[in-house]
């Protein structure tokens, strides 16, 4: 293991729980992982999309997550972004030599979806995704409030923008892919500038 590697590696692993009377909710993530997901919740599409987080954004992702499904299955996909955003804020530190912003494309066949994230301590969210129909158990309009609930909690801005697509499936997992792949790319420590916060304030935590 490198010393830079050596230096990051503590700072950027995080532990979250958080148990409610709806749900119960625990993830371990390392954002310099290989893309290993252990994903544990009931709900088979919100599993398929935190695996597309883990993989395509190099993070060691385990979930476990379960709620009151007879009400259906909102509070424990929501209950799980704030969990998982929460978990990056902690992993992410003070930030400090992170590339901070980033820009990503990805296709699935006749999807096509945008992300634009930036890291900046600050959480908020435009999300368009532009579909009605559900995916099994998961509600299409759960995508556009994960990734909000995500990017409060997790103290970033995230756009994100479906270009094309009509079916659902599709859509919904390019814009998970195209946010992983801005989460690594963004949170990627900056070899050029590995020791100081890209900021103008000098913080991104304050």
């Amino acid at each position: 293991m490198s010393e830079k590697n050596a230096r990051i590696a503590p700072d950027r692993v995080a532990t979250v729980v958080r148990e409610t009377g709806e749900s119960k909710i625990a993830v371990t993530l390392n954002l310099d992982g290989t893309g290993k997901a252990e994903i544990d919740t009931p709900i088979g599409f919100l599993k398929h999309m935190l695996s597309q987080i883990a993989r395509h954004g190099l993070i060691d992702l385990k979930v476990e997550a379960n709620g009151d499904l007879e009400t259906g299955s909102h509070h424990t996909v929501e209950d799980t972004a704030i969990v998982l955003g929460r978990a990056i804020d902690e992993a992410l530190g003070d930030r400090k030599g992170i590339v901070r912003m980033a820009d990503r494309t990805c296709p699935l066949d006749e999807a096509l979806t945008q992300a634009v994230l930036d890291l900046s301590g600050r959480g908020y969210a435009v999300i368009n995704m532009g579909i009605d129909n559900n995916v099994g158990e998961f509600p299409a309009d759960l995508a556009r409030h994960f990734f909000e609930a995500m990017a409060v909690e997790g103290r970033f801005c995230l756009h994100i923008r479906v270009l094309a697509g009509q079916n659902e499936h599709h859509v919904i997992e390019s814009a998970f892919k195209a946010f992983a792949r801005s989460l690594r790319d963004a949170s990627r420590i900056d070899e050029r500038n590995p020791d100081a916060v890209p900021s103008t304030k000098g913080t991104l935590t304050g």
